[in-house]
């Protein structure tokens, strides 16, 4: 769980895509101990970071060169391809033994393949995406799903350890994105189902408060009713999970359960439901912002 104790002194972290979550991870670390580099496509959060003691670098390769471990924190897999393999990205400069964490959500295929570049190059790597959002990144409280051999998940606990209140070791190599593919699909579904029943309630005449005040304890309780309920309730959406990035989110688990001939008619409904939202000019909102896309009065 999250801690300001120094358990990382000594340690050299590298950490790309200082985002939402990245920015909050970055100084978690930090204040754990480690020596942090950091890198990011835009200048301002390297700016920021820098200002608090954090040492900003011009490329992935940078990162690369002076980090022994490298975080990566990326909106998705294509960035994820470019950062690791692209002309001055990590692979070009990476060291043996180096330990490589993705903590953003990859697409399962690419996950593998790109693990399996790093192992050739002499590093490991580790899949490890996040649930919690930005209070859990703030908090050091995230649920983390790994992927990966015993050996370089082991090398990642303590860092899981600062940055997470509970970490699985799923398995091999990619079965961390698939444990993130499955946990988006429940998210997206709840968002919805919560959506739906306080629409419900306030168009029935309920106070949308008090309804979900009621489901609290029972069988309908959730984090997501806790938090996204009360988002909803307030009809106030500032960003810790955009709409776009909750889409893009659940656009791979269908492409994953299409490659299995699997088909997932709840979640196809629910990517619907955020592709209007997102086609009315409401993707860069929360993605508890789904229940505009059921009343548009809120």
């Amino acid at each position: 769980m999250g801690t300001q104790a120094q358990t990382l002194s000594g340690m050299t972290i590298g950490f790309i895509g200082l985002g939402f979550m990245g920015r909050p991870m970055a100084r978690n670390l930090q204040a754990a101990g480690a020596t942090m580099i950091v890198h990011n496509r835009s200048q301002g959060p390297m700016d920021e970071l820098a200002a608090e003691g954090m040492t900003p670098v011009a490329s992935p390769a940078v990162v690369a060169d002076q980090a022994e471990v490298i975080i990566l924190m990326l909106s998705d897999t294509p960035a994820l391809e470019l950062v690791l393999c692209g002309e001055h990205g990590v692979l070009a400069r990476l060291r043996p033994g180096t330990l490589v964490i993705d903590m953003g959500t990859s697409k399962v295929p690419m996950s593998r393949t790109l693990a399996g570049k790093i192992i050739d190059a002499s590093g490991e790597y580790v899949d490890a995406p996040v649930s919690g959002g930005t209070l859990g990144a703030e908090a050091g409280t995230l649920t983390i799903m790994a992927g990966g051999s015993d050996a370089a998940f082991a090398r990642a606990r303590p860092l899981f350890d600062i940055l997470g209140a509970k970490t699985t070791h799923v398995g091999a190599n990619g079965a961390g994105q698939i444990a993130k593919a499955a946990n988006q699909v429940i998210v997206g579904l709840t968002i919805g189902a919560v959506a739906e029943g306080l629409a419900l309630a306030r168009r029935a005449g309920a106070d949308p408060a008090k309804v979900r005040e009621a489901l609290g304890g029972g069988f309908a309780d959730s984090r997501i009713l806790e938090v996204h309920g009360q988002r909803m309730v307030d009809g106030a959406f500032p960003a810790g999970a955009k709409c776009t990035i909750q889409r893009k989110d659940m656009d791979q688990a269908m492409e994953l359960a299409s490659e299995l001939s699997l088909e997932l008619p709840a979640t196809a409904l629910s990517r619907a439901l955020y592709d209007a939202l997102i086609d009315a000019g409401h993707g860069e909102l929360d993605h508890a912002a789904l229940i505009k896309a059921i009343d548009p009065e809120i």
